[in-house]
């Protein structure tokens, strides 16, 4: 007589697996939108302090408040009284825009043939610069940039190329500014030997002012 062998573990109903697949997925599903979420932490700390016992407000009774800046037009004009005094209309010219003021020195009155040298002209008119910048604002900058023209010969000179000649300009402007009392930390030089002209017309004269120096004078906006 033969016995059937009593099974140990009952098979369980063909709807449960499915439900527990159908679980499983709805966990990943749950998981990965969590994952994907952002707390928003301006939420979560309103939320907190509605059960924080209330803050006492201290008003501070000082205060510093930053340096206030002159405008730009009126540094312009200060510039233009002091430099017309010492240099004809054509051997300057002033820009201004809303955070600087740009102050350009063309080469013919400035500086002796391709040297970087100033003449007695250019040291006068910078003398009185100086006395401008020097009553500046300490967060105010001062930025000397060099350019020369492509029809300057550089060649048998005392610099190597038009690149040389510009970092010289500018430098020289800076340091004699320097010492004249100009903070030397708000100044600083570059130069551009013949590659940023202000004119490209073929016209001698016009490219002959492209040998110039400007000095970007910035003055930083007030932070609220």
């Amino acid at each position: 007589m033969a016995f059937k062998k009593k099974e140990e573990c009952p098979k369980p109903p063909a709807w449960l697996t499915s439900f527990s697949d159908l679980m499983s997925l709805l966990l990943t599903f749950f998981i990965l939108i969590y994952a994907m979420s952002s707390l928003d932490v301006a939420q979560l700390e309103k939320f907190i302090s509605y059960f924080q016992p209330e803050r006492k407000m201290f008003v501070r009774k000082t205060s510093i408040l930053p340096p206030i800046n002159p405008p730009p037009k009126d540094v312009a004009l200060k510039i233009k009284r002091r430099i017309q005094k010492v240099l004809p209309p054509w051997a300057f010219q002033i820009v201004i825009t809303a955070d600087f003021v740009k102050l350009r020195l063309f080469d013919k009155i400035f500086f002796k043939d391709a040297t970087y040298t100033l003449t007695p002209k250019a040291r006068q008119a910078l003398i009185e610069v100086a006395n401008v910048l020097k009553k500046l604002p300490e967060n105010s900058t001062v930025r000397v940039e060099g350019h020369v023209s492509k029809l300057t010969d550089v060649k048998g000179g005392v610099v190597r190329d038009r690149w040389e000649l510009s970092v010289r300009r500018a430098t020289e402007v800076v340091r004699f500014l320097q010492a004249h009392g100009v903070d030397p930390t708000r100044l600083s030089a570059a130069g551009y030997g013949d590659m940023k002209p202000l004119y490209t017309w073929r016209q001698p004269i016009l490219l002959e002012r492209n040998n110039r120096v400007e000095i970007y004078i910035t003055l930083s906006k007030r932070k609220e």
